[in-house]
């Protein structure tokens, strides 16, 4: 099954192997490609390729590494990874379906979606609450530029 990101997308969580394992609103899917090949997909699918947009988060956030990423524009559909994007730990989040994050203990965090899903990312709470911030940075910027 291929998958593209949607506004139903909450998380998109590495899983066993070569599959992800995809929350959306009320379903859970298994999907035969890792989350990084799911992203790459989704932002062809949408008109633009992965690193065309990883290359525009970066100058807009002047920031090198972990950048938000704007799967589809007229939506506003910002994605943010946990870790690098090409390590096989990263979960890929939806900025606009999180509700709120908990720490749970160093090194893991709780999401809460704004469904009520819930799910623990292994990922410190300080290293979400900079990626919360450089996400909603980008798409604040974002939506400024097309009001104008």
């Amino acid at each position: 099954m291929k998958y593209e990101i949607s506004n139903g997308t909450l998380a998109i969580v590495p899983n066993e192997k070569e599959n992800s394992l995809v929350y959306e609103d009320e379903e859970r899917y298994i999907i035969d490609d890792k989350p990084f090949k799911i992203m790459e997909d989704s932002c062809k699918y949408f008109g633009s390729t992965y690193e065309g947009r990883k290359e525009s988060a970066k100058e807009i956030l002047g920031a090198e590494y972990k950048v938000p990423i704007v799967v589809e524009d007229s939506e506003n559909l910002v994605i943010f990874p946990t870790t690098s994007p090409f390590s096989d730990e990263c979960v890929w989040i939806s900025l606009k379906r999180l509700k709120k994050f908990e720490k749970i203990d160093a090194c893991n965090t709780k999401i809460t979606f704004d469904n009520s899903q819930e799910i623990i990312v292994p990922c410190s709470y300080r290293s979400i609450e900079n990626q919360v911030s450089r996400a909603s940075r980008l798409d604040y910027i974002l939506r400024m530029r097309k009001n104008r």
